[in-house]
């Protein structure tokens, strides 16, 4: 039976520290969480591990790392008592900042633990990811109430090669089961493709059973979204879905977006437009 994770409680507005990258230009990380969350009638509290110019895709990106600062920013929250119902992290600069994570779990241990481990794609490493981070990313993936990696960052967590893109369903439950057997209450196995022309999440855990959802698989990809996928399951989770809900909202979404962007200038740069649709993300309350 399906459970849902989080229930919303007359007009209480919860709160969620979301712990990502801010980027300039080309929008991921917190340039998506906080409106996408914001709109499911969220409060969101930032915790920027890094600030870049643009995404890494543009040549040229500066970053600009935070770990410095984490430590004495989170210390100030517990002087002013701030309260958090959830925990959401993303791409992460450097190894020290799982511990700070970690001490924000601490502080707060009744708070969601959501782990959307950013850190490579299509068998690659992103470029600002050692194997230092890669481990501690790893590492933090068992703490997760909700971990959603991709087949990449599935495979590093488990310490095994890239399968490729396209697995067979006995490989979707062995690799669900590690993430699983490793600490992981409740897993989604994003982005696979079949070559049958869709899109393919696989879900399951302590609160919901084996679930799959498909979708259109369009002919471009943009820059984001697994950040928008996250976000919008976060969304649906914060407004009392259950996982699988919340995955099938996420992966419509996130396909809505992408032909919204395809109508944009230079729509294959700029990151995923998902402005004029969240309306639907408010909707989730209703």
């Amino acid at each position: 039976m399906n459970k849902p994770l989080y229930q919303r409680e007359g007009a209480y507005i919860p709160r969620i520290a979301a712990i990502h990258d801010l980027c300039g230009y080309g929008k991921c990380s917190l340039g998506v969480a906080i409106p996408v969350l914001s709109a499911a009638g969220c409060d969101v509290c930032p915790v920027p591990t890094g600030l870049f110019s643009s995404h890494t895709a543009f040549p040229g990106w500066y970053m600009h790392d935070t770990t410095e600062i984490m430590e004495d920013y989170l210390n100030a929250w517990k002087g002013i008592g701030v309260d958090i119902d959830a925990v959401y992290s993303g791409f992460l600069g450097a190894p020290e900042q799982v511990d700070r994570i970690r001490d924000v779990y601490e502080t707060y241990p009744n708070a969601i633990r959501v782990v959307d481990p950013v850190m490579a794609d299509h068998g690659k490493v992103y470029p600002t990811y050692t194997p230092e981070l890669c481990q501690a990313m790893s590492d933090l993936a068992a703490s997760a109430d909700i971990l959603t990696p991709n087949l990449t960052e599935a495979a590093i967590i488990l310490g095994i090669e890239w399968p490729g893109a396209d697995i067979s369903e006995d490989t979707v439950h062995s690799m669900i089961d590690g993430l699983l057997e490793k600490g992981a209450k409740n897993v989604v196995l994003k982005g696979i493709d079949h070559g049958d022309g869709k899109i393919h999440n696989y879900v399951q855990g302590e609160s919901v059973d084996f679930t799959v959802t498909e979708n259109e698989l369009l002919p471009y990809m943009l820059h984001g979204t697994g950040d928008l996928f996250a976000s919008s399951l976060m969304a649906a989770v914060m407004a009392g879905r259950d996982v699988a809900e919340a995955t099938r909202f996420a992966s419509d979404f996130v396909v809505r977006a992408m032909k919204v962007t395809s109508h944009q200038p230079d729509f294959q740069n700029r990151g995923v437009s998902f402005e004029p649709l969240l309306g639907e993300i408010a909707n989730l309350l209703q």
